[in-house]
Protein backbone atom coordinates (compact mmCIF):
# COMPACT_ATOMS: atom_id res chain seq x y z
CA UNK A 1 0.00 0.00 0.00
CA UNK A 2 1.47 3.71 -1.00
CA UNK A 3 0.74 5.76 2.26
CA UNK A 4 1.58 9.48 1.45
CA UNK A 5 1.20 12.31 4.04
CA UNK A 6 -2.19 13.10 2.91
CA UNK A 7 -2.89 9.77 4.15
CA UNK A 8 -1.00 10.26 7.84
CA UNK A 9 -2.89 13.57 7.63
CA UNK A 10 -6.19 12.58 7.33
CA UNK A 11 -6.02 9.27 9.62
CA UNK A 12 -4.11 11.43 12.39
CA UNK A 13 -6.24 15.03 12.44
CA UNK A 14 -8.31 14.26 15.08
CA UNK A 15 -6.40 12.21 17.61
CA UNK A 16 -3.18 14.04 17.22
CA UNK A 17 -4.55 17.64 16.60
CA UNK A 18 -2.29 18.28 13.10
CA UNK A 19 -2.35 21.13 11.27
CA UNK A 20 -0.29 22.34 8.19
CA UNK A 21 2.29 25.06 8.85
CA UNK A 22 3.81 25.08 5.50
CA UNK A 23 4.27 22.43 2.18
CA UNK A 24 1.06 21.36 1.88
CA UNK A 25 1.42 21.61 -2.01
CA UNK A 26 3.80 18.37 -1.20
CA UNK A 27 1.00 16.27 0.87
CA UNK A 28 1.36 13.35 -2.07
CA UNK A 29 4.54 12.75 -0.93
CA UNK A 30 5.50 9.00 -0.58
CA UNK A 31 6.29 7.64 2.89
CA UNK A 32 9.00 4.86 2.24
CA UNK A 33 7.28 1.65 3.40
CA UNK A 34 9.40 -0.81 1.55
CA UNK A 35 10.80 -3.63 4.01
CA UNK A 36 11.11 -1.32 6.65
CA UNK A 37 9.75 -1.33 10.26
CA UNK A 38 7.94 1.32 11.11
CA UNK A 39 10.36 2.06 14.53
CA UNK A 40 12.54 3.24 11.30
CA UNK A 41 9.99 5.60 9.20
CA UNK A 42 9.55 7.94 11.96
CA UNK A 43 11.36 9.27 14.90
CA UNK A 44 12.94 12.45 16.58
CA UNK A 45 15.14 14.68 14.03
CA UNK A 46 18.33 13.16 13.01
CA UNK A 47 19.69 13.79 9.83
CA UNK A 48 21.45 10.18 9.61
CA UNK A 49 18.03 9.49 9.11
CA UNK A 50 17.05 11.31 6.07
CA UNK A 51 14.30 9.48 4.58
CA UNK A 52 12.14 9.34 7.49
CA UNK A 53 9.64 11.50 9.24
CA UNK A 54 11.44 13.79 11.60
CA UNK A 55 9.61 15.27 14.42
CA UNK A 56 10.93 18.46 16.18
CA UNK A 57 10.06 18.83 19.92
CA UNK A 58 11.58 22.03 22.04
CA UNK A 59 14.80 19.91 22.75
CA UNK A 60 15.27 19.88 19.34
CA UNK A 61 14.07 23.77 18.47
CA UNK A 62 16.77 24.68 21.60
CA UNK A 63 19.46 22.76 20.19
CA UNK A 64 19.15 24.38 16.72
CA UNK A 65 18.33 28.33 18.62
CA UNK A 66 21.65 27.75 19.94
CA UNK A 67 23.85 27.06 17.01
CA UNK A 68 25.30 30.19 14.37
CA UNK A 69 23.75 31.33 11.15
CA UNK A 70 26.40 28.87 9.21
CA UNK A 71 25.22 25.76 11.25
CA UNK A 72 21.52 26.49 10.15
CA UNK A 73 22.31 26.83 7.09
CA UNK A 74 23.94 23.59 6.69
CA UNK A 75 21.16 21.47 9.00
CA UNK A 76 18.44 23.16 6.41
CA UNK A 77 20.27 22.26 3.58
CA UNK A 78 21.40 18.32 4.67
CA UNK A 79 17.74 18.20 5.62
CA UNK A 80 16.14 19.49 2.50
CA UNK A 81 18.74 16.99 0.57
CA UNK A 82 17.63 14.00 2.44
CA UNK A 83 14.17 14.19 0.89
CA UNK A 84 12.39 13.14 4.17
CA UNK A 85 8.59 12.65 3.84
CA UNK A 86 7.73 15.32 5.74
CA UNK A 87 8.45 17.56 9.39
CA UNK A 88 6.21 17.15 13.10
CA UNK A 89 6.65 20.05 15.06
CA UNK A 90 4.79 19.21 18.44
CA UNK A 91 4.87 20.05 22.15
CA UNK A 92 4.15 23.43 20.75
CA UNK A 93 7.69 24.19 19.67
CA UNK A 94 8.20 27.52 17.65
CA UNK A 95 10.43 26.45 14.29
CA UNK A 96 12.55 29.13 12.67
CA UNK A 97 11.09 31.08 9.77
CA UNK A 98 13.84 30.19 7.89
CA UNK A 99 12.54 26.30 8.45
CA UNK A 100 9.66 27.17 7.56
CA UNK A 101 10.60 29.06 4.28
CA UNK A 102 12.76 26.98 3.10
CA UNK A 103 10.03 23.78 3.86
CA UNK A 104 7.73 25.76 1.33
CA UNK A 105 10.33 26.60 -1.17
CA UNK A 106 10.97 22.81 -1.33
CA UNK A 107 7.46 21.73 -1.09
CA UNK A 108 8.18 19.88 1.93
CA UNK A 109 5.40 19.30 4.25
CA UNK A 110 5.41 20.37 8.07
CA UNK A 111 2.78 19.63 10.57
CA UNK A 112 2.18 20.49 13.78
CA UNK A 113 0.94 19.07 16.53
CA UNK A 114 0.03 20.34 20.25
CA UNK A 115 1.38 16.73 21.84
CA UNK A 116 4.84 15.07 23.29
CA UNK A 117 7.02 14.41 20.72
CA UNK A 118 7.18 10.47 22.35
CA UNK A 119 3.35 10.62 21.90
CA UNK A 120 3.29 11.58 18.78
CA UNK A 121 5.97 9.08 17.56
CA UNK A 122 4.31 6.34 19.32
CA UNK A 123 0.90 6.80 17.68
CA UNK A 124 2.49 7.22 14.20
CA UNK A 125 4.90 3.98 14.64
CA UNK A 126 1.46 2.18 15.53
CA UNK A 127 -0.83 3.84 12.54
CA UNK A 128 2.13 2.87 10.10
CA UNK A 129 2.61 -0.69 11.18
CA UNK A 130 -1.08 -1.21 10.70
CA UNK A 131 -1.15 1.37 7.53
CA UNK A 132 1.38 -1.55 5.74
CA UNK A 133 0.53 -4.82 7.37
CA UNK A 134 0.17 -7.75 4.73
CA UNK A 135 -3.53 -8.58 4.33
CA UNK A 136 -5.32 -11.40 2.93
CA UNK A 137 -8.95 -12.67 2.65
CA UNK A 138 -9.95 -16.50 3.44
CA UNK A 139 -13.36 -18.20 2.91
CA UNK A 140 -14.53 -19.94 6.21
CA UNK A 141 -16.33 -18.41 9.35
CA UNK A 142 -13.53 -16.69 12.58
CA UNK A 143 -14.59 -17.33 15.74
CA UNK A 144 -13.94 -16.47 19.53
CA UNK A 145 -14.04 -19.79 21.12
CA UNK A 146 -13.26 -19.77 24.56
CA UNK A 147 -11.00 -16.88 24.00
CA UNK A 148 -9.11 -17.79 21.13
CA UNK A 149 -10.03 -16.64 17.55
CA UNK A 150 -10.48 -19.90 14.99
CA UNK A 151 -11.49 -19.93 11.57
CA UNK A 152 -13.21 -23.01 11.07
CA UNK A 153 -13.06 -23.87 7.06
CA UNK A 154 -13.19 -26.68 4.91
CA UNK A 155 -15.64 -27.90 1.82
CA UNK A 156 -18.48 -26.22 1.21
CA UNK A 157 -21.38 -27.83 2.28
CA UNK A 158 -19.76 -29.54 6.01
CA UNK A 159 -21.89 -27.04 7.88
CA UNK A 160 -19.22 -24.53 9.04
CA UNK A 161 -22.36 -21.75 9.60
CA UNK A 162 -24.38 -24.52 11.48
CA UNK A 163 -21.43 -25.04 13.79
CA UNK A 164 -21.22 -21.74 13.98
CA UNK A 165 -24.05 -21.28 15.03
CA UNK A 166 -24.20 -23.82 17.84
CA UNK A 167 -21.03 -22.42 18.90
CA UNK A 168 -23.40 -19.20 19.29
CA UNK A 169 -25.50 -20.59 21.00
CA UNK A 170 -23.29 -21.66 23.54
CA UNK A 171 -21.61 -18.29 23.89
CA UNK A 172 -18.72 -17.64 22.02
CA UNK A 173 -18.81 -14.67 19.62
CA UNK A 174 -18.75 -14.62 15.98
CA UNK A 175 -15.85 -12.60 14.09
CA UNK A 176 -17.12 -13.20 10.15
CA UNK A 177 -18.35 -15.55 8.06
CA UNK A 178 -17.68 -16.63 4.74
CA UNK A 179 -14.93 -14.06 4.02
CA UNK A 180 -12.72 -13.46 6.40
CA UNK A 181 -10.45 -10.63 6.21
CA UNK A 182 -6.87 -10.77 7.51
CA UNK A 183 -4.18 -8.60 8.71
CA UNK A 184 -0.58 -9.07 9.70
CA UNK A 185 -0.58 -6.80 12.26
CA UNK A 186 3.20 -7.66 14.43
CA UNK A 187 5.67 -9.83 13.48
CA UNK A 188 3.65 -12.66 15.16
CA UNK A 189 -0.04 -11.47 15.34
CA UNK A 190 -2.55 -11.77 12.90
CA UNK A 191 -6.04 -10.11 13.50
CA UNK A 192 -9.18 -11.01 11.31
CA UNK A 193 -11.86 -8.67 10.82
CA UNK A 194 -15.37 -8.59 8.76
CA UNK A 195 -15.84 -6.91 5.55
CA UNK A 196 -18.22 -4.43 5.80
CA UNK A 197 -20.84 -5.42 3.82
CA UNK A 198 -20.84 -8.96 5.90
CA UNK A 199 -20.90 -7.55 9.41
CA UNK A 200 -22.92 -9.43 11.83
CA UNK A 201 -24.11 -11.79 9.41
CA UNK A 202 -24.52 -15.53 9.35
CA UNK A 203 -25.53 -17.61 6.46
CA UNK A 204 -27.25 -20.89 7.34
CA UNK A 205 -29.05 -23.07 4.71
CA UNK A 206 -32.43 -23.46 5.02
CA UNK A 207 -32.34 -20.25 7.32
CA UNK A 208 -30.87 -17.39 4.93
CA UNK A 209 -28.85 -14.45 6.51
CA UNK A 210 -29.25 -13.99 10.23
CA UNK A 211 -28.69 -10.87 11.66
CA UNK A 212 -26.35 -12.38 14.79
CA UNK A 213 -26.52 -9.59 16.73
CA UNK A 214 -30.10 -8.78 16.68
CA UNK A 215 -31.18 -12.63 17.68
CA UNK A 216 -28.27 -13.45 19.93
CA UNK A 217 -27.24 -9.69 21.64
CA UNK A 218 -24.09 -7.22 21.23
CA UNK A 219 -22.28 -10.30 23.68
CA UNK A 220 -22.57 -12.82 20.45
CA UNK A 221 -20.19 -10.35 17.81
CA UNK A 222 -16.38 -9.25 18.19
CA UNK A 223 -14.95 -6.79 15.93
CA UNK A 224 -11.79 -8.27 15.49
CA UNK A 225 -9.91 -11.40 17.08
CA UNK A 226 -5.98 -12.39 16.77
CA UNK A 227 -5.54 -15.82 14.68
CA UNK A 228 -4.46 -18.69 16.70
CA UNK A 229 -5.89 -21.83 15.60
CA UNK A 230 -7.44 -23.44 12.10
CA UNK A 231 -10.44 -25.99 12.74
CA UNK A 232 -10.49 -27.44 9.08
CA UNK A 233 -13.39 -29.85 8.42
CA UNK A 234 -13.06 -32.82 6.40
CA UNK A 235 -15.40 -35.83 4.74
CA UNK A 236 -14.09 -38.92 6.65
CA UNK A 237 -12.72 -40.19 2.93
CA UNK A 238 -10.35 -37.57 2.75
CA UNK A 239 -8.96 -37.67 6.50
CA UNK A 240 -8.37 -41.19 5.37
CA UNK A 241 -6.74 -40.77 2.48
CA UNK A 242 -4.68 -37.52 3.34
CA UNK A 243 -4.33 -37.47 6.87
CA UNK A 244 -2.35 -39.25 9.97
CA UNK A 245 -5.30 -40.26 12.28
CA UNK A 246 -2.84 -39.63 15.19
CA UNK A 247 -0.05 -37.32 13.98
CA UNK A 248 3.59 -37.34 15.54
CA UNK A 249 3.61 -33.53 14.94
CA UNK A 250 1.19 -30.77 15.06
CA UNK A 251 -0.20 -29.90 12.04
CA UNK A 252 0.50 -25.71 10.71
CA UNK A 253 -1.11 -23.53 7.76
CA UNK A 254 0.91 -21.05 6.98
CA UNK A 255 -1.27 -17.62 7.07
CA UNK A 256 0.53 -14.01 5.56
CA UNK A 257 4.12 -15.83 6.66
CA UNK A 258 2.84 -17.00 9.78
CA UNK A 259 2.47 -21.04 11.15
CA UNK A 260 -0.76 -21.22 12.73
CA UNK A 261 -1.68 -24.21 14.35
CA UNK A 262 -4.46 -26.65 12.33
CA UNK A 263 -6.40 -29.55 13.76
CA UNK A 264 -8.66 -31.56 11.07
CA UNK A 265 -11.90 -33.03 12.13
CA UNK A 266 -14.01 -35.61 10.17
CA UNK A 267 -17.43 -34.89 9.89
CA UNK A 268 -20.17 -37.15 10.17
CA UNK A 269 -23.44 -38.17 11.36
CA UNK A 270 -23.94 -38.15 15.26
CA UNK A 271 -20.37 -36.25 16.05
CA UNK A 272 -20.79 -33.40 18.36
CA UNK A 273 -18.65 -30.87 16.39
CA UNK A 274 -19.22 -28.12 18.76
CA UNK A 275 -17.75 -29.90 21.77
CA UNK A 276 -15.28 -31.49 19.32
CA UNK A 277 -14.20 -27.95 18.49
CA UNK A 278 -14.03 -26.34 22.06
CA UNK A 279 -12.07 -29.47 22.76
CA UNK A 280 -9.75 -28.42 20.08
CA UNK A 281 -9.37 -25.05 21.55
CA UNK A 282 -8.52 -26.53 24.50
CA UNK A 283 -5.62 -28.60 23.70
CA UNK A 284 -4.22 -25.80 21.53
CA UNK A 285 -4.41 -23.57 25.09
CA UNK A 286 -2.47 -26.36 26.60
CA UNK A 287 0.32 -26.48 23.74
CA UNK A 288 0.91 -22.88 24.30
CA UNK A 289 1.44 -23.20 27.88
CA UNK A 290 3.65 -26.40 27.11
CA UNK A 291 2.18 -29.39 27.13
CA UNK A 292 2.76 -32.04 24.78
CA UNK A 293 0.12 -35.10 24.53
CA UNK A 294 1.56 -36.69 22.01
CA UNK A 295 5.28 -36.56 23.37
CA UNK A 296 4.10 -37.50 26.25
CA UNK A 297 2.35 -41.20 25.05
CA UNK A 298 5.58 -41.60 22.94
CA UNK A 299 7.95 -41.44 26.26
CA UNK A 300 5.23 -44.12 28.18
CA UNK A 301 5.46 -45.69 24.92
CA UNK A 302 9.11 -45.98 25.16
CA UNK A 303 9.26 -46.74 28.49
CA UNK A 304 6.75 -49.30 28.31
CA UNK A 305 9.04 -51.05 25.58
CA UNK A 306 11.89 -50.46 27.62
CA UNK A 307 10.96 -52.24 30.85
CA UNK A 308 9.51 -54.91 28.45
CA UNK A 309 12.79 -55.96 27.41
CA UNK A 310 14.40 -55.67 30.40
Amino acid sequence: MAVTVQHLYDANRDSLGLSWLAGQQGADRLIDTSGRASSDMVGYLNLIHPTRLHVLGNAETAYYDRLDDAKHQTILADLVAGRPPALIVAEGAVPDPLLIDCCENDRLPVLRSPLPPAEVIDALRYWLAKAVAESSSMHGVFMDVLGMGVLISGESGLGKSELALELISRGHGLVADDVVDFKRIAPHAIEGRCPALLRNMLEVRGLGLLDIRAIFGETAIRPKMKLKLIVHLVRRSTLENEYQRLPLEALTEEVLGLPIRKVVIPVAAGRNMAVLTEAAVRSAVLSLRGFDTMGEFIARQHELIGNSAQ
